[in-house]
């Protein structure tokens, strides 16, 4: 007998088998990855770089400041339109923040961004994700730095002393549910919708049901590399009874003649109409997505800019059904990128009305006195 009262022949138990977790529903079959370069593309920061602007006698520059990334292309193109009006933009991506020479002072609405000073009049925060940071994930230095500039982006997007496109104090908690609460209190029509771990037991108005995110739509566990959630339909056969690992959202399937993009910039609305095949084709085959610029009827662009004011978003975009004539409502998207629908429908209203937005409520505030 050895030493420890057991013969050295005994054969320890073996362990207990752990069943093998299925796929989660929105991770079966996809495949859509895109990679988001971290390319600096903003013309304002290359001119400025490159010695090519007076750099003034030293005193803060007015600025409209962005916390975005560096493949946001439609921050990139109203750099370039700012630069057109003379003003100056700024930014701060989360893709190349990390060793970033940026001071924020906290006692007066000023900044040091590399060697200029600024005073932001008016903060935009889009696409700031952590996830984007460029750090080795799981490590923790990586976890340091994410906490750290988490910290910081929240404190810069909420910050009272300067104006917020999109302000982050109403923003922050304005999730898929709330919206459709809300959109429904407005008068807008929304699919029956149940939250669950369990949707094959779940069936929103007895019919057939899609399953969506309740999340973003895409995921991002290493920086630079974004996987989509798609709303798929959810097939009894392959969910059955087995528990989700996370809440998903399962809707009722409306039938639709076609969808609308509708854009709110101030208190303008802006649509597309968007045919396609099935809800995955806008990121999995755009090139056979038709987009077509279409009038928004003024009942639903009074419901909708209510929406937006009662969210005190300045700059959205809402997903519709064109359902028998009735509109109904899918989410309102805070993050919203139009340069896409833009290009399929040769059509660039939206960016002048953003660009048109943005240059005028800068002048607003350094009319106000903001910009001493």
């Amino acid at each position: 007998m050895s030493a420890s009262g057991w013969g050295s022949d005994l054969v320890s138990p073996p362990e207990a088998v752990r069943p093998v977790k299925p796929t989660p529903l929105l991770l079966q079959g996809q495949d859509y990855i895109f990679r988001s370069p971290a390319k600096n593309l903003d013309f304002q920061e290359q001119v400025h770089r490159l010695g090519m602007v007076d750099e003034g006698d030293g005193s803060p520059v007015p600025c409209v400041l962005v916390l975005a990334r560096a493949a946001d292309m439609e921050m990139n193109a109203l750099s370039i339109a700012l630069a057109e009006r003379g003003i100056r933009m700024a930014r701060v991506d989360a893709d190349r923040c990390v060793d970033l020479p940026l001071t924020v002072y906290t006692d007066a609405p000023l900044l040091e961004l590399d060697r200029w000073l600024l005073r932001p009049l008016l903060v935009w925060r889009r696409h700031f994700e952590l996830s984007a940071l460029q750090v080795e994930p799981g490590t923790l230095a990586g976890a340091y730095a994410v906490d750290q500039w988490g910290a910081v982006a929240n404190w810069l997007s909420t910050r009272g002393d300067w104006a917020h496109v999109n302000p982050a104090r109403a923003t922050a908690h304005l999730d898929r549910l709330t919206q459709l609460s809300d959109a429904a209190s407005f008068g807008l029509r929304v699919p029956r919708t149940a939250v669950t771990t369990r949707p094959g037991r779940t069936r929103p108005g007895g019919g057939r049901c899609i399953v969506k995110t309740t999340g973003r739509h895409l995921l991002e566990p290493r920086p630079g590399m974004q996987h989509g959630l798609f709303p798929r339909p959810l097939e009894t056969s392959r969910s059955g009874d087995v528990p989700e690992s996370a809440p998903v959202i399962v809707q009722e399937y409306v039938p639709s003649d076609t969808e609308l993009r509708v854009f709110v910039v101030g208190e303008r609305t802006l649509a597309f109409q968007v045919d396609k095949l099935d809800p995955a084709q806008l990121w999995v085959d755009p090139e056979a997505v038709r987009v077509t610029p279409v009038d928004v009827p003024a009942r639903l662009s009074d419901r909708l800019l209510a929406l937006a004011r009662h969210w005190r978003l300045q700059v959205a975009a809402f997903d519709l059904l064109v359902s028998g004539g009735d509109h109904v409502f899918l989410e309102v998207n805070v993050n919203c990128d139009w340069r896409w629908f833009e290009h399929r429908a040769q059509d660039e209203r939206v960016s002048e009305a953003v660009h048109e937005w943005v240059a005028a409520r800068f002048k607003e505030l350094m009319g106000a006195g903001k910009g001493r």
